[in-house]
C-alpha cells in the first residue's frame, strides 16, 4: 500500500474534508463567541478591578515600568511609574484598568491599558516558584539564572539577554518548542521503557508496548505543558505529538503537510486567540521548512542530510523572522552549530539541573556572554516576504519554485549580510 493511500484514511474525499471543515468553523465560531462575551463583560465597565499575574516586568530608560499581566482571561500590559512594592515575575497583584479605549482585536492579541491603584498581594506559594528558586539557586550569574528558567520553565528573559540570543541567531533555542518537547518525550519515553518492558512482559505481552509508553509520555507532558500555562509554541508541538500518535496507530503517513494545516486549524479552532501568537506562527513556519527540507532532501547521504539540515533551515526562515525582527549580526551564521551543539547541551544541563550541579558548565557560558555583540538593521520588504511565503507554499507542489525558493534565500542572504 502507498503512503498516499495510507494516508487517505484520515480524510478519504472532499465530502470528509467538507465535514471537517463544517466541525472546525462550528468550533471556531462557539469559541469567538465566548472570547467575545468576556470582552464585553470586561468592557461593561469603565473601570475594572481584577487580580491579575505579572508575566514580565522591565524598565524603560524614562525611569518607569512595563508590566506584561495576565489571568485567565486576558493578557495586557501597563505602565508603572515606581516600583516601591518590589513587584516581580510571578507575583500577583490587584490593579484597576480603565477599558475604554479596548477593542476586541486587541482583546484577543494583547492589549495595553491604562491602570492605576495597583497592589502587589501575598505571595501564594507554588511549586513553580519552588523549582524557579531550585534553579536560581545553583548559578551565581543573573543572566545564566534567567537563562535557564527560561529554558525549563518558560520565562522571560531580559533586554540583554535576548539581544544576545538574537545576536547569535539561538532564540529559537531559549524559547521552548517542539525540539525541546522531543528531547524530553525521548528521555521520559526511556526511562520507564526497561521498567514497564519487564511488566509488560510478564503481564500483558499482547500489549503494543510502544504505544503504552507514547501515552505515558503524552501524559507526563500534558502536566508540564499545563504547569506552564500553555506555551504557544510548545502547545502546537504537543499537539502535533498527540496527532502523531493517532496517526502512528493508525498507520497513517505522519510527517506531512496535511499534519501540520490539520494541527494550526484545530489549534485556531478551540484556542482564537493564538491566530495573534507570533510565536505559534514562527513554529509553524519552522516545521513547514523541516518537512519542505525533507521532501526534497530526505535520499541524500545521510552525514550530508546531517549537516545540511540545521543550516537550510536557518536559511529558510531567516527571511520571515527578518520581518518580525529585522536585526542581524554575522554571529548569526554560527546559528546551525549552537543547534547541532544544543542537542546534546539541553539534555545534559537538564540532568544537572536535576541533580543540582546546574553550575557546572557555567564558565563556557559566561564565555559566550562575554562575547561584545555586534548587530545592525536588517531590511527586508513586506512585498518580498509575501513573495517568499507563496514560492514557499507552491513549492510543496512542484520542485521548480523549490529552486526559485533556495534563489530567493540566497538573494536574501547576500543582501542583509553581505
Amino acid at each position: 500500500m502507498t503512503t498516499t493511500s495510507q494516508y487517505s484514511k484520515l480524510l478519504v474525499n472532499k465530502k470528509q474534508w467538507y465535514i471537517f471543515f463544517t466541525i472546525i468553523l462550528f468550533i471556531f465560531t462557539l469559541n469567538i463567541s465566548i472570547q467575545y462575551n468576556k470582552y464585553l463583560t470586561l468592557k461593561s465597565l469603565e473601570i475594572q478591578n481584577i487580580v491579575v499575574k505579572v508575566v514580565n516586568i522591565y524598565k524603560k530608560k524614562d525611569n518607569y515600568y512595563i508590566l506584561k499581566l495576565k489571568n485567565n482571561d486576558i493578557l495586557f500590559y501597563t505602565k508603572l511609574l515606581n516600583n516601591t512594592q518590589n513587584i516581580k515575575n510571578e507575583d500577583f497583584i490587584n490593579i484597576d484598568i480603565i477599558t475604554t479605549k479596548i477593542n476586541f482585536i486587541d482583546y484577543l492579541k494583547g492589549f495595553y491599558a491604562k491602570s492605576f491603584n495597583i497592589f502587589k498581594l501575598q505571595s501564594k506559594v507554588s511549586s513553580f516558584k519552588d523549582i524557579s528558586n531550585f534553579i536560581t539557586k545553583q548559578h551565581s550569574n543573573d543572566d545564566i539564572k534567567e537563562l535557564f528558567n527560561a529554558l525549563f520553565l518558560a520565562t522571560p528573559i531580559n533586554k540583554s539577554l535576548r539581544d544576545k540570543c538574537v545576536d547569535f541567531g539561538v532564540s529559537h533555542l531559549i524559547a521552548l518548542s517542539g525540539f525541546h518537547l522531543g528531547v524530553l518525550s525521548l528521555i521520559i519515553f526511556y526511562i520507564f521503557y526497561y521498567p514497564y518492558q519487564y511488566v509488560h512482559q510478564n503481564y500483558f505481552p499482547y500489549r503494543n508496548i510502544k504505544f503504552d509508553l507514547l501515552i505515558l509520555t503524552s501524559i507526563i507532558l500534558l502536566f508540564y505543558l499545563v504547569f506552564l500555562d500553555l506555551v504557544p509554541s510548545l502547545l502546537r508541538a504537543f499537539s502535533m505529538y498527540i496527532f502523531a500518535i493517532f496517526l502512528y496507530r493508525n498507520n497513517i503517513k505522519i510527517l506531512s503537510f496535511t499534519t501540520l494545516i490539520l494541527t494550526l486549524l484545530l489549534l485556531i479552532a478551540f484556542i482564537p486567540k493564538l491566530l495573534f501568537s507570533i510565536s505559534l506562527w514562527l513554529s509553524i513556519a519552522g516545521v513547514f521548512y523541516i518537512f519542505l527540507f525533507l521532501k526534497y532532501f530526505i535520499n541524500i547521504n545521510k552525514v550530508l542530510l546531517f549537516l545540511l539540515f540545521n543550516v537550510w533551515i536557518f536559511l529558510a526562515i531567516s527571511p520571515i523572522v527578518h520581518q518580525l525582527f529585522p536585526t542581524g549580526s554575522i554571529h548569526q551564521f554560527y546559528s546551525p552549530l549552537f543547534t547541532i551543539g544544543f542537542s546534546i547541551f539541553y539534555p545534559v544541563e537538564l540532568f544537572l539541573h536535576i541533580i543540582n550541579y546546574g553550575h557546572l558548565l557555567d564558565n563556557i557560558i559566561n564565555i559566550w556572554l562575554n562575547i561584545p555583540s555586534k548587530v545592525y538593521q536588517t531590511y527586508t520588504t513586506m512585498y518580498f516576504t509575501a513573495f517568499y511565503i507563496l514560492i514557499s507554499l507552491l513549492s510543496i507542489y512542484k520542485k521548480v519554485f523549490f529552486y526559485i525558493l533556495n534563489i530567493l534565500i540566497v538573494c536574501f542572504i547576500l543582501f542583509n549580510y553581505m
